[in-house]
């Protein structure tokens, strides 16, 4: 918490590898709450007791929804992705190094040691802003982006 990171163990990864993912404000403000209102060892703990909410929780979230099949859980990677190179002046190489993709071929992988992490402490702060902005409203209704 006091490093404001979450390391995701290689065993977890795709590539085997360690992932450190720095945390925003905006989330360590989340996981903050969250240590208040727990009772256990997890941060988000499920129903049962003991253990750590479902993996399928978030795809339940969205089809309670009712837009299963319009949202996915990549999806919300690919709007990150998105955003990044749209709107950000951010490196590529730290937005995909941000989603733990691999950057380059495999020449380039072998000379790159760091993994940009403070450029993606300061993504991980933009996102978190441009999360938190305000919906934009229409005579007090809010606008339909996409259907």
């Amino acid at each position: 918490m006091a490093a404001r990171l979450w390391t995701i163990p290689g065993e977890r990864m795709k590539t085997g590898k360690p992932h450190r993912v720095p945390l925003s404000p905006a989330a360590m403000a989340v996981l903050e709450r969250q240590g208040e209102l727990c009772e256990n060892e997890f941060v988000f703990p499920g129903r049962v007791a003991g253990q750590p909410i479902n993996i399928d929780a978030p795809m339940r979230a969205i089809e309670k929804l009712g837009r299963r099949g319009e949202i996915t859980a990549h999806g919300f990677r690919s709007a990150f992705r998105d955003w990044a190179a749209e709107r950000t002046s951010f490196p590529a190489e730290a937005a995909q190094m941000a989603l733990a993709h691999i950057v380059g071929d495999k020449v380039e992988a072998a000379y790159r040691r760091g993994d940009l992490f403070d450029k993606r402490r300061q993504i991980m702060r933009a996102w978190a802003g441009y999360l938190a902005m305000p919906t934009p409203k229409v005579a007090g209704e809010v606008i339909a982006l996409a259907r």
